[in-house]
């Protein structure tokens, strides 16, 4: 019974230090949008250079953090943009592209496809860095 226990607790550490070694990483992805989620133009004119695409939820607490994270980048930086899709409003794309949990940022390149995404809140100086890395590709 005890090596059960003890089996028990290892496997769940390992799942936790995996889950918090992913939280709020941006890794990266692929795949192109579903058609008609973005506008094709940035409210300002042009099209965008980078947009940063927020699955959130009325009830989804850190989505608040990812909100001001890439509202603030959207002001400092003039060819990004910052939109909020409601999850539960737009089912068909939470499942095409295969997003699990929210809060969940897509890194969208100026193509419309996914550069890069993250599962939780991002650090302020990894999304600048690889907004950047993605406006200069």
């Amino acid at each position: 019974m005890t090596y059960v226990v003890l089996a028990v607790l290892a496997a769940a550490t390992v799942a936790g230090l995996v889950y918090r070694a992913r939280y709020g990483r941006l890794r990266v992805s692929g795949g192109e949008l579903p058609a008609g989620l973005l506008p094709d133009t940035d409210p300002a004119g042009g099209p965008p250079g980078v947009t940063l695409l927020h699955f959130t939820s009325a009830t989804c607490a850190p989505c608040r953090q990812v909100r001001a994270v890439c509202a603030d980048l959207a002001q400092d930086l003039a060819a990004v943009r910052h939109v909020e899709v409601d999850a539960d409003a737009h089912l068909d794309a939470v499942k095409s592209l295969d997003i699990w949990r929210l809060p969940t940022l897509l890194v969208v390149d100026r193509h419309g496809r996914v550069a890069r995404r993250t599962v939780g809140v991002p650090d302020r100086a990894d999304l600048r860095r690889t907004v950047t890395e993605v406006l200069a590709a």
